[in-house]
């Protein structure tokens, strides 16, 4: 497809980036980072049963001017399982927080989609001090065991399934995602992390957000209704609000470069 990333985008996202841990909460906790640690955090969240990889295509746009961070939240991607199981949005934000003392980032913006976009506006909202700036992208099932590495990318499979990404980049974040275990490959997420997940009622306190807020919204998805970003419009402050054409859920997978162009744009007239 014309102006999609290649292999070699993608290949040059994962060698810049630098692979770390750092235990909070009792939890092993994972994270790529790009670009100099000394300039302001912009730290992306995944969406439920994805990892830090999403925004392989996305992170590098930003390295010149953002120390730039891709979190693995806990049970996803690398990070360690919280057992028994804790996926309270209270869980994701503390460990957001403790994240933030434990590297002395005393404010960073927050990017998220779905999943990490609920965690995120709950940071904003319970914590405004620590939020620089916010944008949101706006969803049981036992361990399904794979018999090689190559059958699990194979299988691997976005959710909801539609998309216009690059085959290049999913086969990307299908290696990405699996990891072997005692008896078969399977993916990197704690299949708890959904069946366990208690995500909060965010329509009580998104009010309390106060950092400037962009709001976009895939062109395709039906996961974030127009009637409902009106409404978040309407209850957070200073926001704004961008559609992006051609896109279903998985925005910067089926849209990166559109997508990273509209974070330019917002985070540039901050």
């Amino acid at each position: 497809m014309p102006g999609m990333p290649t292999s070699v985008d993608l290949e040059l996202a994962c060698r810049s980036s630098r692979s770390r841990f750092v235990t909070v909460n009792g939890l092993a906790l994972h994270f790529l980072e790009w670009g100099d640690p000394e300039r302001p955090v912009l730290c992306f969240l995944h969406g439920g049963s994805a990892h830090a990889h999403w925004f392989d295509l996305v992170a590098g746009r930003f390295v010149d001017r953002f120390h730039v961070v891709s979190l693995d939240q806990r049970g996803h991607g690398e990070s360690q399982w919280a057992f028994p199981p804790a996926y309270a949005t209270e869980n994701f934000v503390s460990d957001l927080v403790e994240l933030m003392d434990a590297e002395r980032w005393d404010r960073m913006t927050v990017v998220g989609h779905s999943m990490g976009g609920h965690n995120a506006m709950a940071l904003a909202s319970w914590h405004p001090d620590r939020v620089r700036a916010l944008v949101v992208q706006r969803g049981r099932r036992p361990m399904r065991l794979h018999p090689s590495k190559d059958a699990a990318t194979a299988a691997f499979r976005l959710r909801p399934r539609d998309t216009v990404a690059d085959p290049a980049l999913l086969r990307h974040l299908g290696e990405m995602a699996v990891t072997e275990r005692e008896t078969g490959w399977a993916y990197r997420f704690d299949p708890e992390a959904n069946g366990a997940r208690k995500p909060a009622d965010a329509w009580t306190y998104v009010h309390r957000i106060t950092a400037p807020t962009l709001l976009t919204r895939a062109e395709l998805s039906r996961n974030l209704p127009r009637d409902q970003i009106e409404r978040l419009r309407q209850l957070i402050p200073n926001t704004r609000v961008a559609e992006i054409a051609g896109a279903y859920h998985h925005v910067t997978l089926d849209r990166p470069r559109e997508f990273a162009s509209v974070l330019d744009d917002f985070l540039t007239s901050l």
